[in-house]
């Protein structure tokens, strides 16, 4: 890894830090639901307050209408509403003007890290405004402000240059420690750095890790390197394929995408979920996979049912059958016992093991059985590093109890899965090099 860290930094005292963090987290009535994010974010923080650093917090929340601005922006489920003629934008962004300051403020995230961090945050209720100004500069060595939600602004995501000059007048040292984000080009993420507002950028021990572990197992993995790849669409996961493909010993593909595989390689695969624009990028992969000399796992039975569950956990009768043999009327919903036996093996095998994406539906009892397969073949697997990249897959090791098993869960989906497929993130590339 060749950028610098908060460790390379020599002096922080009565430096002014602007922390990027992700305290994006689950919410149900102002109670926060999942911790996570806030306890990776504190290793970082306590260790600039230790420092001296007078640490100036900020983080996005959910995804706001962009309720202060003139640029409101719908999203699917409000466009597709007013589409239908069931409300209006109007109506919408009203009750947005009500509801999110309420529902989407970090409010909740300081009360909790003021218990954690012994009293020592204070909570500013806008982001730039005047409550921001006068707690930034009312802030003491060894103390912390949270700024309110970034995506309040829709200056945030445009990286507005006046935006980015604001948040830049708060620090001394810019610190991204939000690998969740670090995909995203930003104001907070990179567009500070990137206009030249700051000039010291390091990032935290959160993504000093992500980087360490992550890009360095997929560089200069240890053989053999497993890759598992799961999820619903090939549309979302093109480069990886083709990216792993060219580090990876071996590919194991699992979830909805691999009926694409399947029925590109002329098999019936009746009501599962096809991606049939992406059949030929199929037919090549499979091709390079063979050319290569690599191996490209697929299902070789499959859990099937008549209709896709509603609501998503209700009970339903399945049956397994050869995936070569999927009836005409039935989709397949999960990987079958011979594949989980299968998958599991090569798992076994493996040095180096990274998964992303569930085998099937794991948000129902009956077709969770193939995620869970592979999570505890990860944790099962002794001497191999094991890397879970975020999202669901992450959430499914975590709700199964196999997280302390696992050598690294990813704290970002997106951006573990655009790290996979090679590309350069925008909050990464915007720090300073060793």
């Amino acid at each position: 890894m060749n950028k610098m860290t908060v460790k390379d930094v020599k002096d922080w005292k009565g430096k002014r830090v602007l922390v990027r963090c992700d305290f994006n987290v689950p919410m149900k009535d102002g109670v926060i639901t999942d911790e996570n994010r806030i306890m990776g974010a504190l290793p970082t923080i306590k260790y600039l307050m230790q420092q001296g650093a007078k640490v100036i917090l900020c983080s996005h929340m959910g995804k706001p209408h962009s309720i202060f601005s003139e640029e409101v922006k719908l999203n699917k489920k409000d466009k597709a509403k007013v589409e239908k003629g069931e409300t209006t934008a109007e109506a919408i962004i009203e009750k947005a003007k009500k509801d999110e300051p309420k529902k989407l403020t970090l409010a909740p995230v300081a009360k909790r890290l003021n218990e954690l961090l012994g009293g020592k945050v204070t909570f500013a209720s806008d982001v730039v405004g005047p409550d921001a100004q006068a707690k930034v500069a009312a802030c003491k060595e060894g103390e912390c402000v949270l700024l309110e939600n970034l995506r309040f602004h829709w200056e945030e995501e445009k990286k507005d240059l006046e935006f980015c000059k604001k948040l830049a007048s708060f620090c001394d040292i810019y610190v991204n420690d939000a690998f969740g984000t670090a995909h995203r080009s930003h104001a907070s993420t990179a567009a500070i750095v990137e206009y030249g507002l700051v000039k010291t950028a390091v990032c935290g021990f959160l993504i000093e890790k992500e980087l360490t572990v992550m890009a360095d197992s997929l560089e200069h993995p240890v053989r053999p390197f497993v890759a598992i790849l799961g999820g619903a669409k090939v549309a979302d996961k093109l480069g990886v394929i083709s990216n792993l493909l060219e580090k990876c010993d071996t590919l194991i593909i699992g979830g909805g995408m691999a009926y694409t595989f399947l029925k590109a390689q002329g098999y019936e695969v009746g009501t599962s979920l096809v991606d049939d624009e992406k059949l030929e990028y199929c037919k090549e992969m499979l091709a390079k996979a063979k050319a290569s000399g690599k191996e490209l796992l697929l299902p070789i039975d499959t859990v099937i049912t008549k209709n896709f569950p509603d609501p998503i956990d209700a009970p339903i009768e399945i049956a397994t059958v050869p995936s070569t043999a999927i009836p005409a009327d039935m989709m397949g919903l999960d990987i079958g016992e011979k594949t989980r036996a299968l998958y599991a093996e090569k798992v076994k095998t493996a040095k180096t093991v990274i998964w992303n994406g569930p085998m099937g539906v794991f948000e129902n009892p009956t077709l969770a059985a193939g995620t869970i397969a592979v999570a505890q073949a990860l944790a099962d697997a002794e001497g191999a590093t094991t890397i879970v990249g975020g999202g669901d897959s992450a959430a499914a090791c975590t709700q199964l109890g196999f997280a302390d098993k696992i050598t690294h869960i990813s704290t970002g989906g997106g951006a573990s899965l655009e790290l996979f497929e090679g590309k350069v993130l925008p909050g990464i590339a915007c720090l300073n090099d060793k």
